[in-house]
């Protein structure tokens, strides 16, 4: 049971990121490697400025961090147990996928 405001506001935050497809997309590609914010924009097919804005909620919510290489900066995940953690979610979803108990799941698009 979550019993202290830091083990909340850490889910909150988590879920903030999540929340939104491209921080999804931007999550899932620093789980891969670290990457520049130009090569990252080029790779999501998305302007520099929409990303620009979404690796700033990212860092706020204290998901990635940022390092300089040079003239450039680059991101990673804060935390590697944070591409363990997108792993377990992206596969505790298809799970759920998978067993759609709702017998009108298709009709209504839910479950």
């Amino acid at each position: 049971m979550l019993t202290t405001a830091s083990d909340i506001e850490v889910l909150t935050r988590f879920g903030r990121a999540l929340a939104d497809p491209i921080r999804c997309r931007i999550l899932l590609t620093l789980r891969q490697a670290p990457a520049h914010p130009a090569d990252l924009a080029d790779a999501l097919g998305i302007s520099r400025t929409r990303l620009s804005n979404h690796l700033a909620c990212l860092r706020d919510c204290g998901l990635v961090v940022t390092t300089p290489v040079g003239r450039r900066t680059r991101y990673e995940l804060a935390d590697e147990r944070l591409g363990h953690a997108l792993d377990d979610l992206r596969t505790a979803i298809v799970a759920v996928v998978a067993d759609r108990t709702c017998p009108d799941a298709e009709e209504k698009g839910c479950c």
